[in-house]
């Protein structure tokens, strides 16, 4: 069985983009949040960086679930799986599948932003798992994990979160997003994350950074939907793309650098904004972990760490906690 939620509406998802593009490009420095880089054209962007032979993140990941995915489903001895930012869900179908192995599996809950590419993607899993009920949601999970079908204390529940989608928040960020997943689970539910570990920052701008230019089109996409959606005017091409290992806080950031000065006007904000050349906006950040400090933050946020796996280079992680108590006394003011 297949269904679909959209929590998110045509006008909430504008009023959103026109709060999140006044804010940021008023800011200084000018940033935007990474959420609207995926529209359908940045979604495909985004799997095509996936294949390439410098993004390691997505095949590290998923050899771990290759490798482990039974072990998992065995630890998290879960009925329904939520997945947030579950995207095309190739990787999910290898937890998939170990969870029906395990025979406990009856329900997937995937979580986007990008409604077109859920509903494509979830409606492709159900046909292909015809005994489990698909029930997506399309919702900003950073703001919405209320509206989402947890279900019951009686129906024990897996949330996962991979991809490392959590680095792109920062410290403060990740601790209230982990206190509100904790909030909106019961005593016993497992989280499953995905992290990118510290590395050779070689290899982390690499990454971001890649020789064929399809990082630098995803980034640049962001430009092209204020365009599209607020009436902006926006050269594209007017901006390069900067991958920049900080590190000091341990994150790569992806930013847009005027090649020049630049002027643009946002028409459905009736907003002028101006750029001297080499000024930049900083697009998203890609934090990675250490396992002591990853334990130390869902400590705080009411989870007990439990198993850890990586693949045989160490580059990424799964991580399975366990929620044992009430959040903790947030520690940013």
């Amino acid at each position: 069985m297949f269904r679909i939620d959209r929590k998110l509406t045509t006008g909430d998802l504008d009023k959103a983009l026109r709060q999140d593009v006044t804010e940021g490009l008023t800011f200084r420095p000018k940033q935007l949040p990474p959420k609207w880089f995926y529209d359908t054209h940045g979604s495909a962007l985004f799997e095509d960086i996936t294949q390439l032979p410098e993004y390691y993140p997505t095949r590290a990941e998923r050899t771990i679930l290759e490798r482990h995915a039974d072990e998992i489903a065995e630890v998290a001895d879960a009925k329904t799986l939520v997945e947030l930012g579950s995207g095309s869900g190739i990787k999910t179908r290898l937890l998939l599948a170990a969870m029906r192995r395990h025979g406990r599996l009856s329900r997937f809950v995937p979580v986007d932003v990008s409604g077109d590419f859920l509903a494509e993607s979830a409606a492709r899993l159900a046909e292909d798992h015809p005994d489990v009920e698909v029930h997506a949601v399309v919702c900003d999970f950073e703001k919405h994990l209320d509206l989402l079908p947890t279900g019951e204390n009686d129906q024990p529940l897996l949330m996962a979160v991979l991809g490392s989608t959590i680095g792109n928040q920062d410290p403060r960020q990740r601790a209230v997003f982990l206190r509100e997943i904790r909030t909106n689970l019961h005593v016993g539910d497992g989280l499953l994350l995905g992290v990118d570990l510290v590395k050779d920052p070689v290899r982390l701008v690499a990454a971001y950074d890649d020789a064929q230019g399809i990082t630098a089109a995803f980034n640049r996409n962001v430009l092209s939907v204020i365009n599209r959606e607020l009436d902006a005017d926006f050269d594209t091409m007017a901006f390069d793309h900067l991958a920049i290992w900080n590190t000091d806080e341990e994150w790569i950031e992806m930013r847009l650098r005027a090649r020049e000065n630049v002027h643009v006007h946002v028409g459905a904000l009736d907003l002028e904004v101006d750029f001297t050349a080499g000024e930049e906006i900083r697009t998203e950040i890609s934090a990675k972990f250490r396992r002591e400090g990853l334990a130390d933050e869902l400590e705080t946020a009411g989870f007990a760490p439990g198993p850890w796996w990586t693949d045989p280079d160490g580059d990424f992680a799964l991580t399975l906690a366990t929620a044992v108590h009430a959040p903790s006394e947030l520690r940013y003011g």
